[in-house]
């Protein structure tokens, strides 16, 4: 590729091209990346945040009006200035009474509300604030008011750095991916152009031959854009040869005009021998007759030469689940019977299906009086677009709720902490998750007497 070349104009259009699209799209599934794993972050502290709620909303466990939130099962919380802490704030008290997690020690959490940020849909504040030690926070807010029971500020929080660190990880193979791209794009970008203008390099070396004598006109098929451009080459060629052997012709008869004159001027001039203006004719006549045939013999030359381009297994996830509640629940003797076809798959993360099922199973075996069943079912095409879906059914034969809890559930959606305790919050985390999967969660009477839980969501 010279300096001045097409090839390089069109190879360094592409480069650009390409690692302008690739910076812009790096750019977009980075962000993308970060909002994908901030609301990820964002469930998780937000179902800490929905137990912290559930606690200061249930009624104390002794005569005292005192709320105090219990254990949520996160270690991390209990770890000095883990980068993890709740935080639960009586505003109504003449005096803010605020409860924390161990791990903030003696330091409170800043308010979202001071900080500019707004409430989203829901009731809730998210955001980033600064805490203990300096710590990058992410946090989730929360207002309740529990009328005569008080109003409160429950606040949970979540260490930043996991966000960043995951963010800088996904970066780091962002950017070597897209580089390894960039380079098999340029190398693609390289053939193209290559094989693109090949037909211009033979019409180039065909020409050179043609100007060299090893051919007279260019041949051989070339794509339409250059056929053109040979047809009107070869036709050039044709004229001026024919100009060539115009302006050759009348070289020669020229040339064979004059030779006639020269001769008879010489003859004559050598019947004088003697003649001192015979010897001189016949001395300039020769020196015509030399010139005259040189640039014959140069016509003669000039007319011999030539002219110019995440699946998830269910089968082994609900046999897990149900020997690991059988195990749980030995003291009560439950029984778990699972029935899943072996083609049944989940079109999400393996995790998100253990929460799921792993919920619903546990929420059935804590109300089961001995017995629990799985059953798993493909449906093929039946979803919505004609999408397969796999259906997944808890049964048990515990007392299950009424027609009007069940009203009342179906009526607050994915709220259901004030249902019995137990149930209320792994129940919403099902929902929030089959939501999020664009699956569904339906609650209704078992054929063994308790609660049926019907999860439909995306099959594979």
């Amino acid at each position: 590729m010279r300096a001045n070349s097409l090839a390089l104009r069109l190879f360094l259009s592409a480069t650009a091209t390409t690692v302008v699209l690739l910076v812009i799209t790096g750019i977009a599934l980075s962000s993308l990346y970060r909002g994908a794993v901030e609301r990820a972050f964002d469930r998780r502290l937000g179902v800490y945040l929905r137990t912290l709620v559930a606690d200061v909303a249930s009624p104390p466990s002794d005569d005292s009006s005192e709320k105090l939130p219990q254990p949520v099962g996160e270690p991390l919380f209990e770890l000095p200035l883990s980068g993890w802490y709740w935080q639960v704030t009586r505003l109504d008290a003449p005096k803010p009474d605020v409860r924390t997690s161990r791990s903030l020690w003696d330091t409170t959490l800043p308010k979202l509300a001071d900080l500019g940020v707004t409430t989203t849909f829901g009731g809730t504040r998210q955001g980033y604030a600064q805490g203990p030690e300096d710590q990058k926070l992410r946090m989730l807010e929360r207002f309740i008011d529990l009328g005569d029971d008080g109003r409160y500020m429950v606040t949970v929080a979540g260490d930043a750095l996991e966000i960043d660190a995951e963010i800088s990880e996904f970066n780091r193979s962002l950017v070597l991916t897209f580089g390894a791209l960039a380079v098999m794009l340029l190398l693609i970008t390289m053939f193209q152009v290559r094989f693109g203008l090949a037909p211009l390099k033979r019409i180039s070396e065909s020409l050179a031959a043609i100007r060299s004598g090893a051919a007279e006109r260019l041949e051989g098929r070339f794509p339409d854009e250059i056929e053109p451009l040979a047809r009107e080459t070869n036709a050039l060629i044709d004229a001026n040869r024919e100009i060539v052997e115009r302006a050759r012709t009348h070289v020669g008869n020229l040339a064979h005009a004059l030779k006639t004159p020269l001769s008879v001027m010489m003859n004559e001039a050598a019947t004088h021998s003697g003649d001192p203006l015979a010897a001189k004719v016949q001395e300039q006549t020769a020196i015509m007759r030399d010139q005259v045939t040189r640039h014959l013999e140069r016509a003669h030359l000039a007319a011999r030469t030539a002219v110019v381009g995440s699946i998830t297994d269910v089968v082994p996830v609900v046999t897990a689940l149900a020997r690991t509640m059988e195990k749980i629940h030995r003291s009560r003797d439950i029984a778990v019977d699972v029935k899943v076809p072996d083609d049944a798959r989940f079109q999400g993360e393996r995790q998100d299906l253990e929460e799921m099922v792993g919920n619903l199973v546990d929420n059935a075996a804590k109300w089961a009086q001995s017995r629990v069943a799985i059953e798993v079912a493909n449906e093929r095409g039946g979803g919505a677009g004609g999408r397969a879906r796999v259906r997944i059914i808890v049964d048990d034969d515990g007392p299950g709720l009424s027609p009007s809890q069940r009203e009342q559930v179906a009526r607050r959606g994915r709220r259901l902490d004030e249902t019995k305790p137990g149930s209320g919050l792994g129940l919403s985390i099902v929902v929030e998750l089959a939501d999020l999967y664009g699956g569904n969660l339906t609650l209704g009477t078992s054929p063994m007497g308790g609660l049926r839980a019907e999860l439909v969501l995306p099959g594979a």
